[in-house]
């Protein structure tokens, strides 16, 4: 006999309250269950459940066993559909959300390749610079920048969040250019957030150094900040994929290359569904492809 049939057949047994109507709901004859039932308290060497005429109850190790055989069924279930869903081309509407900044600078340019890899999967992107709860609010992966809190949610690492720091040369000739980073702090600098105004850490030859900054602007999203620099209203402190391509067209100058600076993690994160859809697990390897 099948150890997994006699699994389900004593799970049945239990929901249904007996053997016979579990017989019934799969097709078999009640000696066949019973027959099943015997193989498993054998294999056990312990009883399962008591039986008399009238009616029957779990002994106390039937009780944990059940439990556990209906969780070894579901994965066995879980896995059988995972299967399946392998053989599925990606199809239907995606729901994800990114921040603002990431999603518009970064995530934009290269969601053609995946929309042309996947003809049959529409993508609905929301751009938010908050935390969003996924299951609550209808979304299937995020894009989160930073340390993860402790959760459910299954998270796959990405490409750390690198920073540059940037002027546009109409600031530098007007106001000099900052040859260490202890220069900085007698120039304006825009930051996304008062937080992000107080200090700027680089690592050189010589160690880390925590430079206090200043500024008289502060603006809420990322893309003010660079057209802020563009302008010449300051330096600032923002993602290398925002910035390097006006570094290489010339419009905004790195400021201390030679130096290094923090970078925060960034993941892709989704709930542990029980049956991960072929459009999900598209995208997931797509921004591990493109961002790793």
């Amino acid at each position: 006999m099948n150890m997994l049939d006699s699994m389900e057949i004593y799970v049945l047994a239990v929901e249904k309250g007996s053997l016979s109507a579990a017989a019934a709901a799969s097709g078999i004859s009640a000696t066949m269950a019973g027959n099943h039932l015997r193989m498993l308290e054998k294999r056990l060497g312990t009883q399962l459940l008591h039986r008399t005429t009238r009616r029957q109850h779990l002994t106390a190790f039937g009780e944990e066993y059940y439990a556990r055989c209906r969780e070894i069924l579901r994965l066995v279930a879980e896995t059988d559909a995972l299967a399946q869903n392998q053989q599925l081309a990606p199809s239907g509407q995606l729901r994800i959300t990114a921040p603002v900044t990431f999603g518009t600078e970064a995530l934009m340019p290269v969601l053609s390749t995946y929309l042309d890899r996947y003809p049959d999967v529409s993508v609905d992107l929301v751009l938010n610079d908050r935390v969003v709860d996924l299951l609550e609010e209808g979304f299937e992966a995020a894009i989160r920048i930073g340390p993860l809190p402790d959760s459910a949610l299954i998270a796959r690492p990405l490409t750390p969040y690198r920073l540059m720091v940037c002027a546009s040369p109409a600031y530098l000739a007007r106001r000099g250019t900052p040859q260490k980073p202890a220069d900085l702090t007698g120039h304006e600098c825009v930051a996304f957030s008062p937080a992000a105004l107080k200090e700027w850490s680089l690592t050189g030859e010589d160690g880390m150094c925590r430079v206090p900054v200043s500024g008289r602007l502060q603006v809420n999203n990322g893309q003010a900040l660079r057209m802020a620099a563009l302008h010449g209203l300051g330096i600032v402190l923002q993602p290398s994929f925002q910035l390097a391509s006006e570094v290489r067209a010339g419009r905004l100058v790195q400021l201390f290359p030679d130096y290094a600076l923090p970078s925060r993690p960034m993941s892709v994160v989704y709930p542990p569904n029980r049956y991960r859809s072929p459009k999900l697990r598209s995208f997931v390897d797509f921004l591990l492809e493109q961002f790793s």
